[in-house]
């Protein structure tokens, strides 16, 4: 009914459209067919045209404005800055316990930012269900969905108690079906089916350079993700926060899908978190390259704050501290744990603080004769926030420092980049499990090897003795489980 009277009023949407210098988003209105009228009716009704054209003047502004952080900047400090390397092993056997008793209690969810399609990877298809190659061939959702099944198990046994793990997956608009259809399919990879829950995040409008927003079709708005940052709004507006409440969820892990060495529920970083008191934990690996293209969690006039390394001068990135390391280094990995309590009090009353980036792109669009036209070079402007853009938020915020080899192999291009591809995905994996099983007693005859543990054998390299002590193995290696 409401897509039919405004129908009825097209002037009173012209006008609406004209107050904020958008009424070119009528212009084929007399071409479109009925069904066409409705999507794109739908598409205005569900943008906020208010709020939109504001956050583009206010973030076309801001970026304007905007200066090198050099002066301002400060490392963090040590009183807030854990790494595993340097903690005593009764102290992270402390906090492993910690966060595996709240993992039998129900307390602990995991939250994947699972939107993005596979397209860089040269898939069509969410990048969750990509097949790196391994000798099992599980996609990115398996390995994660294992990893909390085997938590799952842990915490049982350590706490002799049957808790469970609320896996939240944040997808697109183009994702979510796709998503939800392959999990289905494969029957949530043995998790139960009311503890995986999927929920689609905002989109926002592409703008021309000088403020109007694009039409893809003649129909269609040109829309696009807005970014990870968007997770407040949508944990609030896809009532999330509220089934967190009432499961009695107290901490989420968040983090990115393309890390295929990610920990996902790792209760020594969570037991941290809980330890150290903190509204959020932040998991970085130290930055060694002072060019490497990765964010810095620092502190900007005494707010936490994550810089990118195009946002600080070349003598910066070069600082180094008295142990002859980097001044800033640590390195940002898109690895979080928020008190759910937190996340609330974000998506509640900061959202409209947090920060919008702006970034210049290759925008499809309709031209005034109704054609479709794909640019060579970036002709608009697309708007997003950063997850991390909360931080200043924060009563307290600590870092946990983790082995980069261990825990961070990065998933985004094509074999063809020759980085943070699926062959150096592969390779990260056998690494570590070759070492895994070194470390367990296991020998091989070779030094380059292909090697998987299934994540239900062993989620980081626990109980694999009584398999591997004595042996001597040869390449290509595959230890499932009875469960595989």
């Amino acid at each position: 009914m409401v897509l039919i009277s405004k129908m009825l009023n097209i002037q009173d949407l012209r006008n609406n459209l004209a107050k904020y210098g958008q009424e070119h988003l009528l212009q084929f209105w007399d071409s479109l067919t009925n069904s066409e009228k409705e999507e794109l009716i739908r598409d205005i009704d569900e943008m906020n045209l208010e709020a939109v054209v504001h956050d583009f003047q206010k973030a076309t502004s801001i970026s304007k404005t905007e200066e090198k952080f050099d002066n301002n900047m400060k490392p963090v400090p040590k009183s807030l800055f854990g790494n595993v390397n340097t903690t005593s092993i009764n102290t992270l056997k402390s906090y492993e316990e910690e966060g595996l008793r709240l993992i039998s209690e129900n307390k602990i969810a995991a939250l994947v930012l699972a939107g993005g399609q596979g397209t860089r990877l040269g898939v069509s298809y969410p990048k969750g269900m990509f097949d790196v190659g391994l000798p099992s061939h599980k996609s990115l959702f398996q390995l994660q969905a294992e990893r909390i099944l085997k938590l799952q198990e842990l915490a049982c046994k350590n706490n002799s108690k049957q808790g469970a793990i609320t896996w939240f997956i944040m997808v697109g608009e183009s994702t979510m079906q796709p998503t939800i259809d392959f999990l289905k399919k494969k029957q949530y990879f043995g998790l139960e089916e009311k503890n995986v829950v999927i929920f689609k995040q905002f989109m926002l409008p592409a703008f021309t350079f000088d403020g109007q927003i694009f039409l893809e079709k003649k129909h269609k708005i040109a829309m696009s993700p807005d970014g990870n940052g968007g997770i407040y709004r949508a944990l609030k507006d896809n009532k999330i926060l509220d089934m967190m409440e009432m499961r009695g969820i107290e901490y989420v892990h968040i983090f990115s899908i393309d890390n295929i060495l990610l920990k996902v529920g790792d209760p020594i970083f969570i037991g941290y978190c809980i330890k150290q008191k903190a509204d959020c934990a932040v998991k970085v690996i130290e930055k060694v390259i002072p060019d490497e293209p990765i964010g810095i969690v620092c502190m900007v006039n005494e707010k936490w704050q994550v810089i990118e390394y195009s946002e600080i001068s070349q003598k910066t990135t070069e600082k180094r501290a008295d142990d002859g390391s980097l001044l800033f280094k640590a390195g940002n990995i898109c690895n979080h744990i928020f008190k759910s309590s937190f996340l609330r009090k974000i998506a509640e009353n900061y959202i409209p603080e947090i920060k919008l980036h702006i970034a210049k792109k290759k925008i499809k669009f309709v031209d005034k004769d109704g054609t479709q036209v794909s640019p060579k070079v970036p002709n608009g402007i697309k708007m997003e926030k950063f997850i991390f853009d909360v931080f200043p938020f924060a009563e307290k915020l600590v870092v946990w420092d983790v082995n980069r080899d261990e825990e961070f192999s990065a998933l985004k291009n094509s074999d063809e980049v020759g980085k943070d591809c699926p062959s150096s995905a592969r390779k990260d994996i056998y690494r570590l499990h070759k070492k895994w099983i070194e470390k367990a007693g296991g020998k091989f005859d070779e030094e380059d090897v292909v090697c998987e543990i299934s994540p239900l054998l062993s989620y980081s390299g626990e109980g694999l003795e009584k398999i591997v002590e004595g042996q001597i193995f040869s390449s290509p290696l595959y230890l499932k489980s009875p469960c595989d």
